[in-house]
């Protein structure tokens, strides 16, 4: 009888470190889908740019591109979504440089031309590294718009919960990978999951101004999580809701976004 119990606790074993593996992989090939081709260059918008390349704490060689604005105000920092790289984000560039901000985007370890395999802690690192390679260029920490697209926005919370911003634009992203996976794969146990993506807990302490855009008819991350982020994070705020798909949104309202964000621009305490 005790045979079979030990029996039977082998297989219990063997079964939950096969979930295990088998939800890891999947979550793996959700959370990153990098593209290493760059299809697209700034110049095809008509857009001068810097191709740079620095350093991740880790010593990975990271690539991004430095688009200047006209009079530039504001150097936004974009942290773009899970799949694609930065020569997939040429409309959102081409937005943010009519609004006369300079521009970093950069590519995450593992996408476009960033050396690495892309992980939660791994994005972070990269994000920092675009931010201390921002203030190595004389750019003043209290002119930088952390701008977080999707999965994104995750890390640029991140980014301003440890180093002084000056302000917070999240689009279309969620509160934690916790209630994303709830929504996902409501069959596993959230914990078995590795990646915690906690913007939820992170963001109450983050006092600069803050924009959080999200679709009503985002069929990917869901409406109610990004109101959540919004509810949970401390003044200023502001949100601003939209129409269209999670791909989409930013292409059928970009009307609305420009007037928002310009007047949001506008309005932030002079820096710098």
């Amino acid at each position: 009888m005790a045979e079979r119990s030990i029996y039977w606790l082998l297989f219990l074993f063997l079964s939950i470190g096969a979930i295990t593996l088998a939800a890891r992989y999947i979550e793996g090939h959700t959370l990153f889908c990098p593209t290493k081709a760059i299809e697209f260059l700034p110049t095809m918008a008509g857009l001068d740019f810097e191709d740079v390349f620095f350093k991740s704490p880790d010593g990975l060689r990271l690539n991004g591109w430095f688009i200047p604005g006209p009079e530039a105000r504001y150097t936004v920092l974009f942290c773009h979504g899970n799949a694609g790289n930065i020569s997939h984000r040429l409309e959102r560039i081409k937005f943010f440089n009519r609004l006369g901000c300079n521009m970093l985007i950069f590519d995450y370890r593992g996408y476009g031309k960033s050396e690495g395999v892309p992980s939660e802690s791994g994005l972070y690192a990269d994000a920092q590294a675009a931010y201390d390679y921002l203030l190595s260029r004389g750019i003043p920490a209290d002119t930088i718009i952390g701008y977080g697209e999707s999965l994104g926005g995750a890390v640029s919370v991140d980014l301003a919960s440890r180093h002084p911003i000056a302000a917070l634009i999240l689009d279309s992203t969620f509160s934690s990978a916790k209630d994303m996976a709830r929504r996902i794969y409501p069959f596993i146990p959230y914990w078995i999951f590795a990646s915690r993506f906690d913007s939820t807990g992170k963001i109450r302490a983050i006092r600069v101004p803050k924009l959080i855009i999200h679709s009503l008819n985002d069929e990917i991350v869901p409406y109610e999580l990004s109101r959540a982020l919004y509810e949970a994070s401390a003044p200023p705020k502001e949100f601003l809701q939209v129409n269209g798909g999670h791909n989409s949104c930013f292409y059928e309202c970009e009307t609305l976004y420009q007037e928002k964000i310009s007047d949001f621009l506008r309005r932030l305490p002079a820096g710098g």
